[in-house]
């Protein structure tokens, strides 16, 4: 059963947004001092109590902590018994060695409240733009509705952005998964060129008009005086102006993969290691890195071409329209040639040309990477990496 997250703008007076943000300040709270108690105080828990701390444990200190504290009583038990559980289910992931150890939440960064189906009432649609919910010990809630919402809602959940509150709701609906008969594709992804198709076709991300003004702010933020109101404000326009553009690359994405998911039933991409390849070169005091601020540059490349973001939206759409993706070991696609199997570096002149010194094959670097990528996921050998996910392709021997 497939889920999906949809999610709209408030339009929050400013009563309610400070309302909005106490108690994401109490529900935050409330996660730190239950990790702390965690990380701190489990063994005398253990030794008073016999068992370790657990979240009944946690949520029956929480129910005696609002009846002494009045300003944690204001705020909804809800989201504050779904902070409990997201930390009982950090602590089971990590005992799992599926994530790292839990970390504290941060003001600007964590801000969320998330209520379950069952403490939200109906959604009201007033007309063709708006829509209303009511939230326990909020009220109604007024958002803008831009798309209507499929399946049933299960748990809906408040969140601050740089550019003001919104609500996502998390909906699950029935599917019937399609057969996919189209053909496979390979595809290249790179800083120059953001996508290669083994087709000829390449899509490059529009270029912002927002950095520069977003350098601006940033610059006169830098300029006025520490810990100012003007140099929050300062910030906050930076943050804006950031905000709105990662929205636009986000758009861009989800519009291509789309098309590409309509098109296609098998996309093959690289198995890339992006976080490898976007690390930092400063190195240590005794051995400082070369080519930094050239490094600098490239790794803000990579993250704003958000590779790893395109590979999980392209998944998803596949898997819902009955396709796959397959992921290939990444060595030698841009050196080898896709006509004859030449390998050798000097077959690529410069970032966009390559031209086979053996048998005289031309073609732009990128798609000749990504046709063999395609005959790389599609050999009868290999073994393929579906939208539910395993590691990786094996190769062919």
């Amino acid at each position: 059963m497939p889920n999906r997250a949809y999610k709209y703008r408030i339009y929050a007076d400013q009563q309610t947004a400070e309302f909005f943000a106490r108690c994401c300040g109490v529900v935050r709270l409330v996660y730190n001092i239950a990790l702390e108690q965690r990380s701190s105080f489990w063994r005398q828990f253990k030794k008073a109590e016999g068992k370790t701390i657990s979240y009944p444990s946690q949520a029956r200190e929480l129910t005696a902590i609002r009846a002494e504290v009045p300003w944690v009583a204001q705020c909804p038990i809800d989201a504050q018994q779904q902070a409990l559980r997201d930390l009982d289910q950090a602590f089971r992931n990590f005992f799992a060695g599926r994530a790292g150890y839990p970390k504290p939440r941060r003001k600007f960064v964590n801000d969320a409240l998330r209520f379950p189906s069952s403490r939200v009432g109906a959604i009201e649609v007033l007309n063709a733009k708006w829509a209303r919910v009511r939230l326990p010990k909020i009220g109604a809630v007024k958002f803008r509705y831009t798309r209507p919402i499929r399946g049933a809602v299960g748990n809906v959940t408040v969140v601050r952005a740089a550019n003001g509150w919104h609500i996502a709701f998390s909906c699950a609906f029935e599917h019937e998964t399609p057969e996919n008969d189209n053909p496979p594709v390979g595809i290249d992804r790179g800083i120059v060129n953001t996508l290669a198709l083994s087709t000829g076709e390449m899509h490059a991300m529009p270029p912002s008009n927002l950095d520069d003004r977003h350098k601006q702010w940033q610059r006169t933020a830098a300029r006025r005086k520490s810990r100012s109101k003007r140099q929050a404000k300062a910030r906050r326009h930076a943050a804006r102006i950031a905000a709105k553009a990662a929205r636009q690359r986000l758009h861009w994405q989800h519009v291509t993969t789309t098309r590409i998911a309509k098109r296609f039933g098998t996309a093959v991409l690289e198995d890339l290691k992006i976080r490898n390849m976007s690390a930092s070169a400063k190195g240590t005091v005794e051995e400082p890195g070369k080519n930094v601020a050239r490094k600098a540059g490239l790794n803000r490349s990579i993250l704003a071409a958000a590779w790893y973001r395109f590979e999980l939206l392209l998944t998803y759409k596949l898997a819902f329209l009955g396709g796959t993706v397959v992921k290939v070991d990444p060595r030698y696609t841009s050196v080898t040639c896709s006509k004859c199997g030449s390998r050798d570096k000097a077959n690529r002149e410069n970032q966009a040309k390559f031209l086979c010194l053996s048998c005289g094959h031309a073609d732009h670097a990128d798609v000749n990477a990504a046709v063999n990528i395609l005959l790389a996921g599609t050999r009868p050998s290999a073994a393929s990496e579906t939208s539910g996910g395993s590691r990786g392709l094996e190769r062919a021997a």
